[in-house]
C-alpha cells in the first residue's frame, strides 16, 4: 500500500515531535537534519512536516490545554512521548479548521495504529472526538 503525501507528512512530523521531546531538543530544524540522515532525504515531506511541528509547537500550551480538557483523569504530561504527539498534531489541524474533523481524526487514528501501543488508537479516537466537539466541528 503506497502511502499519501500527507500521511507521509503526519508520520514524519510525528517522529520529529518524538525526537525532540526525547532529546530536550527545541529546534525543529537540528531534529530534522537528524531524521533526514536516518530515513533518507525527502525533502517536501521533510519540509511539510517541519512546518507542521512548528505550528504545534507555537501553539503547543493551547493544544495541550484543549486536550487536556478532554482526556478524561489523564494529564498530558503522564501520556506517553508518541500518543502526546498525535494528540498535539491532531488537535492542531482540528484547531486549524483545513481538513473536515473526520479526516484528522482518521488520520490521527492511523499513526496510533502505526506507532503507539494497542490501546491507543482508542484512546486517540476518543479524545480528537471530544476535542472536535468542543471546538463545535462534530
Amino acid at each position: 500500500m503506497k502511502l499519501r503525501v500527507e500521511s507521509k507528512r503526519r508520520a514524519r512530523a510525528l517522529q520529529l515531535l518524538y525526537a525532540m521531546d526525547t532529546t530536550g531538543e527545541v529546534e525543529p530544524g537540528v531534529a530534522a537534519a537528524g531524521l533526514s540522515r536516518l530515513v533518507g532525504p525527502a525533502p517536501l515531506v521533510l519540509d511539510d512536516a517541519h512546518a507542521l511541528v512548528e505550528g504545534v509547537m507555537a501553539h503547543c500550551t493551547a493544544l495541550d490545554r484543549l486536550t487536556q480538557a478532554a482526556a478524561d483523569n489523564w494529564r498530558i504530561e503522564r501520556l506517553g512521548v508518541v500518543e502526546r504527539g498525535i494528540l498535539r498534531i491532531g488537535t492542531h489541524e482540528l484547531m486549524q479548521g483545513a481538513l473536515p474533523a473526520k479526516v484528522v481524526i482518521d488520520e490521527a487514528v492511523w499513526l496510533a495504529h502505526r506507532f503507539a501501543g494497542p490501546k491507543a488508537p482508542a484512546f486517540i479516537n476518543g479524545v480528537l472526538d471530544r476535542v472536535a466537539r468542543n471546538l463545535g466541528l462534530l
